[in-house]
């Protein structure tokens, strides 16, 4: 029997993140994959590539929501890009309507393009209401610092004193993401289950991030927790994956490759 995985993130219309990458993901894996969008992100090619942030209305939300819960006996999800306190008000409430196996959060913090103040809102947000129905949340380095009250995060060390932190906040498990900006020759994640560090390092493949690299990472321990997968394996398999879709990457005209999710 086909094993299904949900997805409730935002649109990236380059393909190279967002539902996009997660789809893609579940596929390879040999999951269906069904999902909500949240807001809709393009890049603007004459403003330097940075972002363009519309949000979708909460109860277009909401209405994707019940309709795929409705159709499909869905419980396991991946949460994406929320990016607005209203957002995150909707899709916590939409999943409190029943019972979820696991929840994987890739806990997009600071949305490129809004105010400050707003970006704190849904910072809060975040925190409050969806870090704590969390199975396994997936921060990168700035992620981490942020959500661990660090100033910055230098070593293997104190990413893994990130993931304490956030574990004392709710989630079961933590998986933080040194990637090529932690110094050294490796590529080092770290996850924490609230009593044992697991260290997972492989070899760099160059010093540049990829685009799609954490969207594929958490959209492939989503897939494998729906496949019956527990954590640690999960999680193994998808860095393994991360690290070939880092080394098959897309080129293409912006400034950053994307990764690739075949074989």
């Amino acid at each position: 029997m086909v094993k299904l995985a949900y997805v409730i993130a935002g649109s990236e219309a380059t393909g190279g993140a967002g539902i996009q990458v997660d789809l893609k993901t579940y596929q390879q894996l040999g999951v269906y994959g069904l999902g909500a969008i949240t807001c809709i992100v393009s890049f603007d090619p004459e403003n330097g590539w940075a972002h363009r942030f519309v949000p979708v209305e909460p109860q277009v939300i909401a209405d994707q929501i019940e309709a795929a819960t409705s159709c499909h006996d869905l419980d396991v999800v991946k949460l994406g890009m929320l990016g607005t306190p209203a957002t995150i008000d909707v899709v916590a409430d939409s999943l409190q309507q029943q019972t979820w196996r696991h929840v994987v959060l890739d806990p997009v913090l600071i949305c490129k393009g809004q105010e400050p103040g707003a970006a704190l809102d849904t910072d809060n947000a975040l925190r409050e209401k969806i870090l704590p129905l969390a199975t396994v949340v997936t921060p990168n380095m700035f992620e981490a610092a942020t959500l661990a009250g660090m100033e910055s995060i230098s070593s293997v060390d104190e990413l893994t004193e990130a993931a304490r932190r956030i574990h004392a906040l709710g989630p079961r498990y933590v998986l933080a993401k040194g990637g090529v900006e932690l110094p050294g020759d490796d590529a080092v994640d770290v996850l924490f289950d609230g009593e044992q560090v697991t260290v997972l390092s492989e070899p760099k493949i160059g010093q540049e991030r990829v685009s799609g690299a954490g969207c594929t990472l958490a959209a492939a321990v989503t897939a494998e927790l729906a496949k019956g997968a527990d954590v640690g394996d999960a999680v193994a398999v998808a860095k393994a994956m991360v690290t070939q879709g880092i080394r098959a990457r897309v080129a293409s005209h912006a400034p950053f490759d994307s990764v690739w999710q075949g074989d």
